[in-house]
């Protein structure tokens, strides 16, 4: 293993190498449930993955990869897969051959990784939300279902949330039955936003002073790919759609965000700081990859 490889580690993605690894076998999390831990070339077929913004091209066994290339200032090689496809970033003084050197290292992973990305991206789309009258999303981990109701167009509030007593909670939009898709979702989208901000402030008041620390504001974000972020300032930035999920894996990453205002790095200390408040945040942090959401458009 190459000295300079080190996956990545985020709030995203639960696998991560360390920079000088000892030999062991190859952990499970690493292979897909539908791929069996054979040699690159038995199990997958020719395959071509191109990331929009790629740069440099390697051959890996019998794919062809086509990633987004970036020098920065990091002490490591840095692989991440997303739903665009690979992302290498390396320090500057690391030459071009120690990149590929490493990407072969890891052809395996970064294969099968593609390939679940690209599956996994799929059956978003399959799922993808159709804006009309009775459509059904997640919200804190239920069903919401959508009614338009024309009767709520001239009252001041025209977005009534009511909560289920079987079945799904219902949210009563003030719109015509003939609203157009944009409408419905733009409608949607901001009432789901009042309630991810308020809860935010909420848990954030919740964690802080179990953390012993201080937040100065909130702002949501509707990042693709980050669920959240935290400034040295005690500035802090959720994705808003985090209100799809369940309260506790909200809370996870709130805690996960505030801990940053203590350690701003994945390190050992981060971890720990963040199992002081929550010691089960390894099974909240999980549903965060395995349960994706419904693409938002």
């Amino acid at each position: 293993m190459s000295r300079f490889l080190q996956l990545v580690l985020d709030i995203f993605d639960g696998v991560a190498m360390p920079a000088q690894p000892q030999p062991q076998p190859q952990p499970p999390a690493l292979h897909g449930p539908h791929l069996p831990s054979e040699p690159l070339g038995q199990v997958l077929p020719k395959a071509h993955y191109a990331h929009p913004r790629a740069t440099r091209r390697i051959q890996l066994g019998s794919t062809d990869v086509a990633y987004a290339f970036r020098r920065g200032k990091r002490r490591t090689i840095g692989m991440a897969i997303g739903p665009d496809g690979l992302e290498v970033s390396a320090p500057r003084w690391v030459t071009l051959g120690e990149v590929e050197s490493a990407l072969h290292e890891k052809a395996d992973w970064i294969a099968r990784k593609l390939v679940e990305m690209q599956e996994r991206q799929q059956q978003l789309g399959a799922s993808r939300i159709v804006w009309a009258d009775g459509v059904v999303l997640p919200y804190l981990g239920d069903p919401l279902q959508v009614v338009l109701d024309s009767s709520r167009m001239l009252k001041k509030n025209s977005a009534q949330f009511e909560p289920a007593t079987s079945g799904a909670h219902a949210l009563r939009l003030g719109l015509p039955l003939n609203a157009e898709p944009q409408q419905i979702r733009d409608a949607v989208q901001a009432w789901l936003m009042r309630q991810a901000k308020a809860l935010f402030v909420e848990r954030l008041n919740h964690y802080a002073p179990q953390l012993g620390v201080q937040w100065q504001r909130v702002s949501l974000s509707s990042a693709a790919t980050r669920w959240g972020s935290a400034s040295a300032n005690g500035a802090i930035r959720l994705n808003w759609r985090l209100v799809h999920h369940k309260r506790d894996v909200i809370d996870y990453v709130v805690a996960h965000e505030l801990s940053h205002l203590r350690v701003m790095d994945h390190s050992p200390r981060f971890w720990d700081t963040v199992q002081s408040v929550m010691p089960d945040y390894a099974q909240r942090r999980r549903v965060l990859k395995d349960e994706p959401l419904p693409p938002w458009s």
